[in-house]
């Protein structure tokens, strides 16, 4: 199918809107350094929320997910646990109220609360700057090689080779593409900061519910009509140690060799290992990237629960309806699509191949135009990121901290072109989605785990310890995927997160404690649980009125209810799609029963604490 006239202007209208979207908003997000990096922290709470959910709506992420659906079927509601997925109700539930009573602007910024100043805290700085960019910069090659797969099918390039003053070989147009459209996408990013990303996001989840609407009733239309032809075990989302019940043998026999590449036969030890790192990566907070930027840019902790809280919401039943949707379209229709590559049967071509050949025009434009936004506003969130981390914690930290805003904005754009150019670098040498996205899921947040669970719940752990775990973790990263070139990541998470553990716990142990001044202010303003006990007994001392966080059975409780409820969101437009009626009710009801319970558990029991009007903590001068 051809792009229609009204498809190509639908594009169109969006590209010419993202780029006034950037103009309009230039002067307000250039006022200062907040405006530009957190939008002033004066944006509601749902309306980041919907950013957040817009920003995780990217295209890559659903090409790499309706593979997935269209192999595992409802099995599939547990890979994405790799991200881990499930990290949002640790955040829901308690992280981001301890990160924004930290009331800084980016992560490495908040070393300086938690431990102070000196040789060890400078250290410690560098290499969250350093980890922040390295997983900035794996996130933008991720949506560049996805978008280029996506587009080559819908333009091919034969069609615009005479327009092209220079030759392009096969293996590079998908990066071609990838280049155009990133242009864009770093053009409103650039100028607009934080405020244009939102707005451009909320925009985006919008064109993307109404599109995802319509493919679910396209999907749910053509299965009236003819049968699903799969293994019996793509129906049950549960398993045991090995996926027997989804033997592809006489269906779509390449499946079993796409089940086998992907490493995921011995699924109870696939599962068990990807739960364990989920629950660590979890309490380990955030990773410094676009989640952290717009938890830190709420009003207040209250509503930087709720906001987490709100992603999983209006993500996922909109978005597992739009996966779920086109893996059956696909699966229906399966001798219908070209998914072949140099490489034999690429699944990952399986969402673009789908929407061309079954989406009609005029919603064909609504929705490439919701996918490229898709692309755009991921790419943007991660690049906005990335430009906090250069301008504040390198540039004003280190090379000129009274910085006018004319020099800050001025550098803010020279960096956001930097970081691009580097992401794109780094995409033109990514073999797939699924290879970055295993690389920064399992390998390079292998090495971030370990240091940033116990920053929030052992009082001494300190910065030499959290620079020696963080480089014990992530220079093995770096090199381990060379070494084991046959072994899926995950299954070597383990080695990682032992040598940073033990960096973490030698690098605090032979060195001494972070001053008793620092411990005391984050122990009293983020008031975490954990080992803190030396601490509380000198906060007592000073103020015997001050109570300690005793909610650790709480939250524990609240984050298992939040789960169960995270996957019946999911289930729910599955089992509606694909007509597993009983399923579905019984699904609703589950859900029901955990809305209610989190209402009182969770909801009523939101802290109503405003953030300190200055940041806490021994902060460098340049902050002040």
């Amino acid at each position: 199918m051809k792009l229609s006239a009204l498809d190509i202007g639908i594009i169109i209208t969006y590209l010419v809107a993202v780029i006034i979207l950037g103009l309009v908003l230039k002067k307000r997000a250039s006022k200062d350094k907040e405006a530009y990096m957190l939008g002033g922290k004066t944006l509601p709470w749902y309306m980041l929320g919907l950013s957040n959910a817009s920003d995780m709506f990217d295209i890559s992420g659903t090409m790499w997910m309706v593979a997935l659906a269209f192999v595992y079927g409802m099995k599939s509601l547990w890979i994405p646990w790799l991200w881990p997925v499930f990290n949002q109700i640790f955040m829901m539930m308690y992280l981001s109220i301890w990160l924004r009573r930290s009331n800084v602007t980016t992560g490495a910024e908040w070393i300086g609360t938690r431990f102070g100043t000196g040789r060890g805290v400078t250290a410690s700085h560098t290499i969250v700057v350093v980890f922040a960019l390295l997983s900035c910069l794996g996130f933008l090659a991720y949506g560049f090689v996805g978008l280029g797969k996506f587009i080559e099918i819908f333009i091919p390039f034969e069609n615009v080779a005479p327009y092209v003053p220079f030759s392009v070989s096969p293996a590079y147009v998908p990066h071609f593409y990838g280049i155009i459209f990133t242009a864009f996408a770093v053009f409103y990013a650039i100028l607009g900061g934080m405020t244009s990303i939102v707005i451009g996001d909320v925009l985006k989840y919008v064109i993307m519910s109404i599109a995802a609407v319509v493919i679910a009733y396209i999907a749910m239309e053509n299965l009236s009509a003819k049968p699903l032809v799969v293994p019996s075990g793509w129906f049950n989302p549960f398993f045991h140690w090995t996926l027997d019940d989804l033997d592809w043998t006489g269906k779509i026999d390449e499946v079993n060799n796409k089940i086998k590449s992907d490493g995921y036969s011995l699924f109870g030890v696939f599962f068990m290992m990807m739960t364990f790192k989920g629950i660590l990566a979890s309490l380990a907070g955030p990773a410094p990237n676009y989640d952290m930027q717009k938890v830190l840019s709420t009003k207040s902790p209250q509503d930087a629960a709720k906001m987490s809280g709100f992603v999983s919401i209006v993500l996922l039943p909109v978005r597992y309806a739009m996966i779920m949707g086109f893996a059956v379209l696909a699966l229906l229709h399966y001798d219908q699509l070209d998914l072949r590559s140099a490489t034999g049967i690429d699944f990952e071509k399986i969402l673009p191949a789908a929407i061309q050949q079954f989406v009609p025009a005029g919603l064909l434009g609504l929705l490439l135009a919701g996918l490229l936004a898709a692309f755009m506003g991921t790419f943007a969130g991660t690049l906005n990121a990335a430009q906090a981390y250069i301008v504040n914690d390198i540039y004003l930290k280190y090379v000129e901290p009274k910085a006018s805003n004319r020099r800050i904005a001025n550098m803010n754009y020279l960096s956001g072109l930097l970081v691009a150019g580097l992401g794109i670098l780094m995409g033109l040498f990514a073999k797939d989605v699924n290879s970055i996205l295993q690389w920064i899921v399992s390998a390079l947040y292998g090495g971030y785990v370990a240091a940033n669970v116990l920053k929030w719940h052992w009082w001494r752990f300190n910065a030499s310890g959290f620079f020696w775990g963080m480089l014990a973790g992530i220079v093995p990263a770096l090199i381990l995927p060379y070494v084991f070139q046959e072994t899926l990541e995950l299954y070597y998470f383990p080695l990682l997160f032992g040598l940073s553990l033990a960096g973490c716990i030698a690098g605090s142990l032979l060195t001494p404690a972070t001053d008793t001044k620092t411990l005391k202010t984050f122990y009293k303003t983020v008031r975490p649980w954990g080992v803190w006990g030396p601490i509380h007994k000198q906060v007592v001392a000073e103020d015997p009125t001050f109570e300690a966080n005793r909610n650790f059975k709480l939250d524990a409780f609240n984050i298992m209810i939040g789960v169960i409820a995270q996957c019946c969101l999911t289930m729910l437009p599955m089992y509606l799609i694909v007509k597993m009626n009983t399923e579905f009710f019984i699904t609703l009801g589950l859900l029901a029963v955990c809305a209610i319970i989190l209402k009182k558990t969770w909801w009523d029991k939101l802290p109503t604490d405003t953030p300190q009007p200055e940041p806490v903590g021994n902060r460098p001068a340049f902050m002040h």
